[in-house]
């Protein structure tokens, strides 16, 4: 891939629902809000919500998160789209790429939902949003998710888009959920064959 700092990535992505786009200066205290609201929830799975204690450290996510995006930096906190629902405008969640390979390029998706919008299938179609425009833009060639066995919540959406399961990583994480060494398993999809029919569009 030529240099990535030049790649061009229009945003937001709009789909029927979500609009969802990269963090941007002053969107700390959405952030945080949601985080104060998620705390018990995402403390379980997402180690990381330790050290959004404030609304100074959420705006710090998301500036460094805003310079990730225009430097392709490979570095935390990655690349994160903020996801908020169009009609009324309100913030659901992050979903985003981590762990880039720019010279596959590859790359994995991660996501989270505020606790009173779970069970809406928003994060569903954020992924399957994220996930064909990675493919349909960025041009990648391969996109993994991973998640502790126990996190049933999270396994169902890679399932749900026809991600296949490559392998249980045996021993591989201290499990969030018990805090006893615990399996990782490896979803993927190497193309776009039977994504579930969704239309997206770029505004950018």
């Amino acid at each position: 891939m030529k240099n990535p700092i030049l790649l061009n990535l229009p945003m937001p992505i709009l789909t029927k629902h979500l609009l969802i786009r990269p963090p941007k200066t002053g969107d700390g205290s959405t952030f945080f809000e949601a985080v104060k609201e998620s705390y018990d929830d995402l403390n379980t799975a997402f180690p990381w919500t330790n050290r959004i204690s404030n609304a100074d450290e959420a705006e710090a996510f998301v500036r460094e998160s805003e310079a990730n995006w225009i430097l392709k930096s490979i570095h935390e906190p990655y690349f994160p789209l903020l996801i908020f629902i169009k009609e009324p405008v309100y913030f659901v969640g992050i979903v985003g790429y981590h762990h880039v390979n720019w010279q596959i390029p590859a790359l994995e998706i991660g996501y989270w939902c505020r606790s009173s919008q779970r069970g809406r299938g928003l994060i569903t179609e954020a992924v399957n949003a994220i996930t064909q425009y990675a493919f349909q833009i960025i041009k990648v060639k391969r996109i993994e998710i991973r998640c502790d066995t126990l996190n049933i919540k999270s396994k169902v959406i890679p399932e749900r888009l026809g991600y296949q399961l490559d392998a249980t990583l045996k021993n591989h994480r201290i499990s969030s959920f018990t805090q006893k060494l615990g399996d990782t398993l490896i979803y993927s999809r190497t193309d776009l064959k039977n994504i579930p029919c969704l239309d997206f569009k770029t505004d950018g």
